[in-house]
C-alpha cells in the first residue's frame, strides 16, 4: 500500500487566495475584464484612472479558482468558466454596469494589425483624402475602392467594406487604413462579466452601447409622445402641449366663428338692397289690359 505525499501549499499562496475571498467580501462588485493586446504603460495609466473607483488585481488563475470555489458566496463560482489567459479582477463598490462604463471611457482607438480579426465590417469611408496620387491609387484598387482626383488629391467615390465582421485583416488592407488614419480596434480594460454580491447576481456578456441605448430611448419618447396626446393622458410633457393646441383650436374657433357672422351679415344686406316684386294681381291686370287695346 502507498501513500501519496500531500502537498504543501506555500503561505504566500493562501495569503492571496484569502486576499480575494477578503475582497469578494468587502466589495459590491467583482468584475472579470480582458486585458488583452494592451501595453504595459496604458495598464498603468488605466490603473491610475481607476483609483478611488476599483482596485484592480490580476492573480494567477489557479488563485481565482480556488478562492472564487471556497467563497461563502456560492453565486460566483459561475465565473470560473469565464477565467482566460490575459484577464483581471477588479473590485469596487460601484454597480457592476457603472464600473463596465468607466472602463469603456478609458479605451483608447488603435490601427489594424495584418491578421487581426475584424470586430466588425470595416469600412472606408466616401469622400476626400489627403492621398497625392501614386501608389496609393493601386492599393485603393486592389481592394476594389473607387477613386478619382480633385485637387491633387485622391477622393473615395463610393464607401466600400474593405474587411467584413470576423474575418482576418490583410496587409493591404491595414497598410490602406494606416494611410487613412482608421483605427477600428479599441485598447483597454473590455468588461467580460460581474458578479454582484449584494444581490448575489451574475453578469455575463457584458455590453454597453451608450449611442445605441440613447438613440432607442429618443425613438421611444418620440413614439410615446403623440399616443399619450392622443389618450388624453396628463403629464408635465403632455399637458403643456395640449395647452398649446387648445389655444391652437380656439383661434381657429374664433375664426370660423367670425366668419359665419359675417356671412351672415352679408346675406342680410343682400336680402335689403333686393327690388321688390310686382304681385300676382297687378301683372294679371296689365296682362288683361293689353290684350284689350290690340284685341
Amino acid at each position: 500500500m502507498t501513500i501519496k505525499a500531500v502537498k504543501n501549499i506555500p503561505e504566500k499562496k493562501l495569503k492571496a487566495v484569502q486576499e480575494i475571498k477578503d475582497l469578494i467580501n468587502s466589495n459590491k462588485t467583482v468584475l472579470i475584464s480582458s486585458i488583452k493586446g494592451i501595453p504595459g504603460s496604458q495598464f498603468q495609466a488605466i490603473g491610475k484612472k481607476l483609483r478611488g473607483k476599483a482596485l484592480v488585481k490580476v492573480p494567477k488563475k489557479n488563485l481565482i479558482k480556488r478562492a472564487f470555489s471556497e467563497s461563502k458566496k456560492t453565486k460566483i463560482k459561475e465565473l470560473i468558466e469565464k477565467l482566460d489567459d490575459s484577464f483581471a479582477l477588479l473590485f469596487s463598490d460601484l454597480d457592476a454596469y457603472d464600473l463596465a462604463g468607466e472602463l469603456l471611457k478609458n479605451q483608447t482607438a488603435a490601427k489594424a494589425k495584418t491578421g487581426q480579426i475584424a470586430p466588425e465590417d470595416i469600412e472606408v469611408p466616401a469622400g476626400p483624402t489627403d492621398l497625392v496620387p501614386g501608389p496609393a491609387i493601386s492599393e485603393l484598387g486592389a481592394l476594389g475602392i473607387q477613386i478619382q482626383i480633385q485637387g491633387g488629391k485622391i477622393e473615395i467615390k463610393e464607401p466600400k467594406i474593405i474587411v467584413k465582421e470576423g474575418k482576418e485583416i490583410s496587409q493591404g488592407a491595414a497598410d490602406i487604413m494606416a494611410k487613412l488614419d482608421i483605427k477600428p480596434f479599441l485598447i483597454g480594460f473590455t468588461p467580460v462579466c460581474a458578479y454582484d454580491s449584494e444581490a448575489d447576481k451574475i453578469y455575463l456578456d457584458i455590453k454597453i452601447d451608450k449611442e445605441g441605448v440613447l438613440a432607442s430611448l429618443l425613438d421611444s419618447y418620440a413614439r410615446a409622445l403623440p399616443f399619450a396626446m392622443d389618450l388624453g393622458y396628463v403629464t408635465e410633457d403632455t399637458v403643456r402641449l395640449m395647452i398649446q393646441k387648445a389655444g391652437s383650436h380656439e383661434k381657429k374657433m374664433a375664426q370660423v366663428i367670425s366668419g359665419e357672422v359675417v356671412e351672415e351679415l352679408v346675406e342680410e344686406k343682400k336680402e335689403e338692397t333686393k327690388a321688390p316684386e310686382p304681385k300676382k294681381e297687378e301683372t294679371v291686370d296689365a296682362s288683361a289690359g293689353l290684350a284689350s287695346m290690340f284685341g
